[in-house]
């Protein structure tokens, strides 16, 4: 009787997902596939809230890449019902979130085809972001299915390199007569800036982690834009130091100027008091979100 209760499950299972790679779950539907035996299948289940009135722009975000995540299995060559993707949205299975004590969205938790669901089957999301690729890791250190993420194309990227070529080359071509700005140091200087403070304030591990812009206590309505630990960020997170950065280098280039330039000396002290305030003032911040991150840094400087 039990094989025949697991096939009907099973073949319940690939029906709906053979009509969309992710499964939509509510209250009975969670307790009668995941919950009650018989199940020689794993279940990943994203625990969101989607509903406009619950305003978690981060929620339809990670369900952006969950459902990358599942078609990427559903279409793959090695797809069994060895695995199966599913969600939970809390206007539909709210009694799941509190059966469960779940207080936060999105989450996602493996469900073992064989006992319960141990603290390495529920996923990171503050540490690891919510990139398909990344929840395909954990997918597959937890079931040993390996799914390789294929992302449907995005000719954004390429489109605004290639504006971006055409409006230089249109400007050279214009002005090809005096390219004498393509020897201007400034130029090429304030390029390599920027260049360096995109790279060092972390917007390349936001484009390999992707992780939410920043992050809404759904109890308190609190919005944390520092992450807490020195093992993550925010996407807000990496703005605010690139600012913060950028506002430290224009002091101590002001203090440069104010050093050498040949100013009248009432403009040159102006710029000197203009620079120390910045290198002072915005040094102390970083530091401050350093602290925050590191618990337990004894260094600061102006604020504790």
């Amino acid at each position: 009787m039990d094989q025949t209760l697991l096939s009907e499950k099973v073949g319940q299972l690939m029906d709906w997902t053979g009509k969309r790679a992710v499964i939509r779950m509510n209250g009975e539907k969670f307790r009668r596939f995941v919950k009650a035996p018989p199940r020689n299948y794993s279940v990943v289940i994203m625990f969101t809230a989607l509903q406009p009135q619950r305003q978690c722009g981060v929620c339809k975000q990670a369900d952006e890449e969950y459902q990358i995540l599942a078609n990427s299995w559903r279409y793959s060559s090695a797809f069994t019902n060895k695995v199966f993707f599913a969600t939970v949205d809390f206007d539909e299975g709210s009694d799941v979130f509190q059966m469960l004590n779940m207080n936060s969205a999105p989450s996602f938790i493996h469900f073992p085809a064989k006992g319960k669901p141990k603290k390495s089957d529920s996923y990171e999301l503050q540490v690891r972001g919510f990139a398909a690729e990344q929840l395909a890791r954990w997918v597959g250190d937890r079931t040993d299915v390996q799914i390789r993420v294929i992302r449907p194309p995005n000719y954004a990227g390429p489109l605004m390199l290639g504006f971006l070529l055409a409006v230089i080359g249109g400007l050279a071509y214009l002005r090809r007569n005096n390219l004498e700005f393509l020897y201007n140091k400034n130029v090429w200087a304030f390029s390599a800036l920027c260049f360096c403070l995109i790279m060092t304030s972390g917007q390349m591990w936001n484009h390999i982690r992707g992780p939410p812009y920043a992050h809404k206590n759904p109890t308190t309505g609190q919005v944390s834009y520092i992450h807490g630990s020195s093992q993550a960020q925010f996407v807000a997170e990496t703005h605010i130091v690139l600012l913060f950065n950028s506002a430290v280098t224009m002091g101590m280039v002001l203090l440069h100027e104010a050093a050498t330039s040949d100013m009248d000396i009432g403009k040159r002290k102006i710029m000197c008091v203009a620079g120390i305030g910045l290198v002072m003032l915005f040094f102390s911040w970083l530091l401050s979100i350093f602290r925050a991150k590191y618990h337990g840094y004894p260094y600061s400087f102006l604020l504790s």
